[in-house]
């Protein structure tokens, strides 16, 4: 199953939660959420009762479509995270916010993470002095992720305005970098997902 290329505000009047996939716009009033609090469809349909399954597969969904992956890497992510030390939902998620796409986004530089995957895609950052142009990439504690020398002044520009970043993310504007001070725990992730019926779907 490849990404979604559909309309972006289908998927969270599906799930009747905002996801934030067109960035600042789902935090207007121009928000489908906003205007048509409702699933598509025909609206005179009665909704059917979810079963434990539809649950257990919506929260996956939900959290495929956060932070636009495909099937096969949110699987991936997933035996990573079953194999490594502590709880799994929390490893789940913090693998997904240590993607270099999401770090580009939560510090504020793009304003969706469909945004920073392009970024990133094209070449704009550097890890520890390296070109990174791969937005699955997964950054650790204690890693410098920068703007590669030379680039252009808009993207320069986008470090010199105030932002707002988790507390797991240290951005320096004049350096024009971003370190990641720790691993992020699962009270510093807001994200609208019961990562424990995710846990719940791939261990059926």
């Amino acid at each position: 199953m490849g990404v979604y290329q559909g309309p972006s505000c289908k998927i969270c009047r599906r799930n009747r939660v905002k996801l934030f996939l067109k960035g600042t716009r789902c935090e207007t009033a121009k928000c489908a959420i906003e205007k048509r609090n409702y699933p598509p469809g025909i609206r005179s349909v009665v909704p059917r009762k979810i079963s434990e399954f539809g649950r257990r597969l919506r929260e996956k969904q939900k959290l495929r479509f956060f932070y636009g992956v495909s099937e096969r890497q949110i699987r991936i992510y997933f035996e990573n995270a079953r194999k490594a030390k502590g709880v799994t939902g929390d490893n789940l998620l913090s693998q997904f916010e240590r993607r270099l796409d999401n770090v580009v986004f939560r510090s504020g530089i793009a304003s969706s993470r469909r945004e920073a995957r392009q970024m990133v895609n094209h070449g704009h950052f550097n890890v520890n002095g390296h070109m990174v142009d791969i937005a699955s990439y997964t950054v650790r504690e204690g890693d410098m992720v920068g703007l590669k020398r030379n680039d252009s002044e808009l993207m320069a520009a986008r470090f010199a305005t105030k932002k707002t970043s988790p507390v797991w993310l240290l951005l320096d504007a004049p350096a024009k970098s971003i370190r990641i001070a720790h691993v992020p725990k699962r009270e510093e992730i807001d994200v609208p997902v019961e990562e424990q019926l995710v846990v719940e779907f791939y261990s059926r």
